[in-house]
């Protein structure tokens, strides 16, 4: 009986380290309208958030060359990233729709 509690007491500690971000979504909280084109041409990728999932506001998420954090910027400012990065080829995925 001893075994099985001392297994139950491990189980329940290993729950307790291992990290939950996999259930809590990242959100953008708020926006800049102006990124200025020497920060865009160092966009490796960009993720679009939508209102439709978890996430408040509709978002593009900048991620950045050198940079360990996405950046947060207004959706019109997509408009100018694909003017500014024009063929080059760029990941972009879409968050908050259910596929």
């Amino acid at each position: 009986m001893d075994l099985k509690v001392a297994i139950v007491v491990v189980c329940l500690c290993a729950l307790t380290i291992t990290p939950t971000e996999a259930g809590i979504p990242k959100c953008c909280i708020t926006t800049k309208r102006y990124i200025p084109p020497q920060v865009l041409f160092k966009v490796r990728r960009f993720d679009v958030q939508q209102i439709t999932g978890a996430c408040d506001i509709p978002a593009l998420i900048l991620h950045i060359k050198d940079k360990k954090k996405p950046m947060c910027a207004h959706p019109k400012v997509k408009r100018m990233l694909t003017k500014i990065l024009g063929k080059r080829k760029i990941r972009i995925s879409t968050l908050g729709v259910p596929k």
